[in-house]
C-alpha cells in the first residue's frame, strides 16, 4: 500500500511539473513580439504557440494523457526555454537589468582606472 501511494504521489508531482512548465512556456511565447522571432532566426510565433498549446492540452486534458505525449510536450517546453527564449531576449534587448552601458560593472560604471 505504501508503494502504491508513493507511485501515485510521484505521478501527481511529475504531472504538475509538466503542466507548470508547459503553461509557463506558452505564456512566455505569447508575450514575445512576432518580429523578435524572425530577428532571432527562430520558427514563427504561431508555430511555437501551436506546439506549446498542444503541450498544455496533452498535459491538462486527461483524455490525451499518455506519458509519451507528455514527455514530448515537456521536451518542446525545454527547447523553448533553452534555445528560443534566450535568443528572443537577446534580440529584444531584454537583459538582467535595463539601461546602463556596456561598460557598466556590477557596482557602477567602469572608468578605466581614472
Amino acid at each position: 500500500m505504501l508503494a502504491q501511494n508513493f507511485d501515485l504521489g510521484l505521478m501527481m508531482i511529475t504531472r504538475l511539473v509538466f503542466i507548470v512548465t508547459s503553461v509557463t512556456a506558452l505564456v512566455m511565447a505569447a508575450a514575445a513580439r512576432e518580429d523578435a522571432y524572425r530577428a532571432a532566426g527562430k520558427k514563427t510565433k504561431s508555430f511555437w504557440l501551436i506546439v506549446l498549446g498542444l503541450a498544455v492540452a496533452v498535459n491538462v486534458v486527461p483524455f490525451f494523457s499518455m506519458l509519451l505525449l507528455s514527455i514530448a510536450g515537456l521536451i518542446a517546453s525545454i527547447v523553448f526555454f533553452v534555445d528560443v527564449r534566450p535568443a528572443l531576449r537577446e534580440v529584444s534587448g531584454g537583459g538582467r537589468r535595463s539601461g546602463g552601458s556596456s561598460s557598466d560593472g556590477p557596482y557602477g560604471p567602469w572608468n578605466g582606472g581614472r
